[in-house]
């Protein structure tokens, strides 16, 4: 299995202002997460909102450079890299956005919305762009016929279904999908869930999938990382994530998924008090003051990340 994407310690910080009159603060959106992709699997990032999920998304698709860490896509280093290298591997990561409506231009119609990324980066006859957005329109499961309307004439799911054909047109290696399903009714999810499931396996496509949706990453993905204030707190397989949570977050997190099977009860796990400013982050472990099996040493230190039967876990207390 080819390695499409690797980060070492990848951090973004911001230098915000705190109010019109206020002093500079920094904000670790995203401390120092690694992380390993392969080509024809998925990596979820799941965690509550503000925990840096789309901040990673932001790094890995090169709309922002990390402040620290290495990235690695392609086997090109992103730290040293040249801007034609930058702007080439641009065309092996693509992005699919929660609203799909938000993402297209309602002004434009889908077929120049599809032939647009072949027009900035490829040389191909007005012919051959035609031919391929059509192609790929049919592949998602729309009618040739669809390539001359404009966006507010489909519903939320074709809708979608034509930003995921749109990112496929320059044919990438990697696709970040960034709650791609979450603004969908139940019944089109799995529809489209099952469709980047088929593109997967056509296309031999890594996807980075970010959800807080526990029952599609169970659905979807291959591994697993949580991540909790800009950390990573938990990687394994879905198998042992879900299976066996080693962290009293990733545990927390499971037991507020919905069970399917009639008659089943998990223990519900009720996590105290609020995600913690970013301005001002707990000392320790950053997950010590909501955390129900809390020490004095989570105040006083920050756990490393430890291998534990397969997992990859930042808690003291792990077993």
């Amino acid at each position: 299995m080819s390695r499409v994407l690797s980060a070492e310690n990848l951090a973004r910080h911001y230098d915000v202002k705190r109010g019109m009159f206020g002093a500079m603060a920094l904000i670790k959106a995203l401390d120092g997460v690694s992380f390993t992709l392969d080509a024809g699997k998925t990596l979820a990032i799941v965690g509550e909102s503000g925990s840096g999920k789309s901040t990673l998304a932001r790094l890995v698709t090169m709309i922002e450079e990390p402040t620290s860490g290495r990235l690695v896509i392609g086997g090109v280093d992103l730290t040293n890299a040249s801007h034609d290298a930058r702007k080439a591997l641009r065309r092996d990561v693509q992005i699919v956005f929660q609203n799909p409506y938000g993402s297209l231009n309602p002004r434009q119609k889908i077929i120049d919305a599809l032939e647009e990324p072949l027009i900035v980066n490829t040389n191909l006859s007005s012919g051959e762009r035609r031919q391929q957005a059509l192609t790929m329109l049919e592949r998602v499961g729309l009618r040739p016929e669809f390539a001359e309307r404009y966006p507010h004439m489909f519903s939320g799911g074709q809708r979608q279904r034509i930003a995921i054909a749109r990112a496929l047109m320059l044919r990438p290696k990697i696709l970040v999908l960034d709650e791609p399903v979450s603004a969908l009714d139940v019944s089109i999810r799995a529809q489209v869930l099952n469709l980047l499931a088929e593109l997967q396996d056509e296309f031999k496509l890594a996807y980075l999938f970010i959800s807080h949706d526990l029952s599609v990453v169970r659905h979807i993905a291959n591994d697993v990382m949580v991540i909790y204030l800009g950390t990573a707190v938990e990687t394994g397989s879905r198998d042992q994530v879900f299976g066996e949570p080693r962290h009293p977050y990733t545990r927390a997190l499971l037991s507020a998924t919905p069970i399917a099977e009639p008659g089943a009860k998990r223990e519900r796990i009720i996590l105290k008090g609020e995600l913690p400013s970013p301005f001002n982050p707990p000392s320790g472990c950053p997950f010590h003051t909501r955390c129900p099996i809390a020490f004095e040493r989570c105040n006083m230190e920050r756990p490393p990340v430890t291998s534990l039967a397969g997992h990859q876990v930042a808690c003291f207390a792990a077993t």
